[in-house]
């Protein structure tokens, strides 16, 4: 049974699918075009952090960061092994349970065409392109989605 919870991302499994998702992040984007929170920063007081997983084993992580007036999808990775078992969907309703409870009327994300199953995931979740939000800028690397939650 697929569990997701709150987790620490300091912790060993959470901390190693974050090292293998930041790895292909720096594989796919030069550094100016990587915007994944380092490890550490995933644990601070404004974000929510979350693991899935099977028994002990960690087959997926997401994070919620939680800003003025909207929230934000980040860390989202789930392991080779896991990849079409509903991991990615799982995560993300947490995070969208969440935003509600945090009383966030819309959520935003950054991703890349490069990272097409990614877009397709969150496509399927309801979210729409958009434009950049917050400090991002439109560099013509990054693709925005919006997804206004009711």
């Amino acid at each position: 049974m697929l569990i997701v919870e709150p987790a620490n991302p300091l912790d060993p499994a959470p901390s190693a699918l974050l090292a293998q998702a930041q790895a292909l992040q720096a594989e796919t984007y030069a550094p100016e075009n990587n915007h994944a929170l380092p490890t550490e920063a995933l644990a601070a007081p404004d974000i929510r952090f979350f693991a899935a997983r099977e028994g002990d084993t960690v087959l997926g992580v997401g994070a919620l960061a939680i800003r003025d007036g909207y929230g934000e999808v980040k860390a989202m990775f789930t392991s080779d092994a896991a990849r079409g078992k509903g991991v990615g969907a799982a995560l993300l309703r947490m995070i969208e349970d969440t935003a509600r409870e945090e009383k966030l009327p819309v959520l935003h994300l950054e991703t890349g065409e490069e990272l097409a199953a990614a877009v397709r995931l969150y496509e399927r979740q309801g979210f729409k392109r958009s434009g950049a939000f917050g400090d991002y800028e439109d560099d013509g690397i990054s693709l925005f989605m919006t997804k206004v939650l009711d």
